[in-house]
């Protein structure tokens, strides 16, 4: 019971979607006082979009938010419906885990996990507005302001409020305000950050329509089952719930795209009733149609929400148009000829800050002590939403507590990519990752996320040492399967000269190496990758190692880029705009040559005292 109008904590999240859950569970998991603030929550983990977590390389932040001691993994292998290891045929550097989810299931379990984490409260408030506070060193952020008058302080406060800020929903020419069907828009805080010299801009996504399987003719659609031995996402599941249950394949075909080309008049996306940039890599079926006009056809894949509903996602076919329109496609398509529409698709049209705004630990440059992570900082997709708001809440929490901040690197994980990639470059359209994004990817795989980043999150206190007892277990596996496979004989070969061949199986060698049997089955498979790819492993550790000294040159705060005379106007506009901590970072900004790059090295270490003379008082 509220006995204040000022309420007390060390860190406050707003918002309590992906990205909000993971923040506030990790500030809380470091020890700081979180408050968790929503709207409402009964939306809380709520999958507004896909009822599916992972994907190409959206897999590998999951298996990282998860070795970092994160939710998402944990409530995936609890609620999962149908689980995939995507990319199978190619290296073990492009396996993807993707798993359908029980949408309402899942929701309940973050839910859970949420309530039930120690030094964290979930409450429902409508912030309307952010106390800050103006000192020496610039504007600090102090706490925020809720519907009914009442003020929660906190030294930090993360932000990730997803599509709701100044959000407008759009199906053909009908507009409604809100970020989510069925649900309200925040406007309070777009001006907040605008009157705090944050600069903000408009991105659009969508979503499909969704059908009653109970009308669908599955008889006309093609089956996809998931796989026969699924894999877990989080590194502490020994087994998945069973049995799986089936998604589906149709397709489109002229008709359907004969009828949108006669109605992109009415799609607002061509209208212009929606000018923002929607994601390239997950574009409505309006620009399929349009940017891919030689295409006869277009996949869909009919994935249901859940084990005790008969709503289907209807993935591939996102749309804005007119809810008429959207009726006459559904008849077009086969299986889906009598298909009744229980959710019509729509898009969505919201405000965002560009990233280039942040410091790479996701705290503003304008207003210290203000995190963002998640939709807000221009990425789409639950998987970037929730490895940024891990970062986001654990820095929040170590700042309060005075410790060094966490920064993962692009050599080290996935999320260091995502955010660097942000926090450098920008982004002109909704961010999503690829495993081309990560030019480290054989080091950055979904099978070693727990030996990366579990020692690194358990030094902070990210990780509980119940799951780094069991990474030394696994590690004391690995090192025993290494030590038996360099001792076997194989054609009087030893048996890991013989594993490095392309053809040869883990099998194979355990035929000739019977003791090798007795490791586990995770342990082994680490084993062969080491072995497998030990020559491009041990090349890109080198060229891990040339980057890692261009980032130990440091780059001191506010510095002047206007004060190195023969460096391009371009470069210091540039350098000046994003400020980058170091050198490796500048380098990485788009339109910085190495030119410049040198001039820059080259001032720096002019700028560095000369050291005296032995001898010399």
């Amino acid at each position: 019971m509220k006995t204040s109008s000022v309420l007390h904590y060390d860190v406050i999240v707003i918002g309590a979607g992906h990205a909000g859950t993971e923040a506030a569970a990790a500030s809380a998991r470091l020890g700081a006082r979180t408050a968790l603030l929503t709207t409402n929550i009964d939306t809380v983990g709520q999958m507004s979009c896909n009822p599916a977590i992972g994907g190409v390389a959206k897999g590998q932040i999951v298996r990282e938010v998860d070795a970092l001691g994160g939710l998402m993994g944990k409530a995936i292998d609890a609620t999962g419906i149908q689980f995939r290891l995507l990319n199978c045929r190619k290296g073990p550097a492009m396996h993807s885990p993707r798993a359908q989810a029980d949408k309402k299931a899942y929701q309940n379990e973050i839910k859970w996990l949420v309530e039930s984490q120690p030094n964290l409260d979930l409450l429902q408030e409508t912030v309307e507005g952010l106390w800050t506070e103006q000192t020496s060193e610039g504007t600090r952020i102090r706490g925020v302001h809720v519907r009914g008058g009442v003020t929660y302080q906190a030294p930090t406060v993360v932000l990730t409020t997803g599509t709701f800020l100044k959000a407008i929903m759009h199906t053909g020419e009908e507009q409604v305000a809100g970020g989510r069907a069925g649900e309200g828009t925040t406007s309070g805080i777009s001006g907040a950050l605008r009157d705090l010299g944050l600069e903000l801009e408009r991105f659009k996504t969508g979503t499909p329509p969704r059908l009653n399987g109970r009308t669908i003719d599955w008889s006309q659609t093609e089956r996809q089952p998931g796989d026969d031995q699924p894999q877990p996402f989080s590194f502490l599941t020994d087994q998945l719930p069973t049995p799986q249950m089936d998604c589906f394949v149709t397709y489109t075909n002229e008709k359907v795209h004969d009828l949108i080309r006669a109605n992109l008049h009415r799609a607002p996306m061509y209208s212009g009733q929606i000018d923002s940039q929607g994601p390239r890599y997950c574009p409505s079926i309006e620009d399929k149609v349009v940017r891919f006009a030689d295409k006869d056809k277009h996949q869909l894949f009919l994935e249901p929400e859940g084990r005790r509903t008969h709503e289907i996602y209807v993935n591939g076919i996102s749309t804005s148009l007119p809810r008429d329109v959207q009726d006459q496609i559904m008849k077009q398509i086969p299986g889906l000829e009598n298909a009744q529409i229980m959710r019509y698709g729509y898009a969505v049209e919201y405000d965002f800050s560009p990233p280039t705004q942040l410091w790479p630990h996701l705290e503003s440059k304008k207003v210290a002590g203000l995190f963002l992570a998640g939709q807000i900082n221009g990425t789409t997709g639950y998987e970037e939403a929730a490895g940024q708001g891990l970062v986001a809440g654990a820095n929040a929490a170590l700042q309060v507590a005075g410790k060094p901040l966490f920064l993962p690197q692009r050599d080290e994980a996935y999320i260091g990519v995502l955010i660097d990639d942000l926090v450098t470059s920008g982004t002109d359209e909704p961010y999503r990752m690829f495993t081309s994004r990560a030019e480290y990817r054989l080091l950055l795989r979904q099978d070693n996320a727990d030996r990366r980043l579990t020692p690194m999150a358990h030094s902070i206190g990210l990780t509980d040492q119940p799951r780094m007892d069991r990474l030394n277990q696994k590690l004391s596996d690995i090192a025993r399967g290494m030590e038996l496979l360099q001792a076997g004989r194989i054609e009087k070969a030893p048996a890991d000269r013989y594993l490095k061949r392309p053809e040869v199986t883990w099998e194979q060698i355990v035929s000739h190496v019977p003791e090798l049997a007795t490791i586990p089955a995770e342990a082994a498979q680490q084993v062969e990758y080491d072995v497998k790819y030990a020559g491009y492993i041990v090349r890109q550790q080198e060229d891990v190692a040339k980057q890692h000294r261009l980032a130990e040159r440091k780059i001191p705060p506010a510095f002047d880029f206007e004060s190195i005379k023969p460096l391009r106007n371009e470069a210091k506009q540039k350098l000046a705009k994003v400020q980058p901590v170091t050198l490796a970072q500048a380098r990485r900004i788009s339109g910085i040559t190495p030119a410049d790059i040198a001039l820059l090295m080259a001032h720096l270490e002019n700028r560095k005292p000369k050291s005296k003379p032995v001898g010399d008082v």
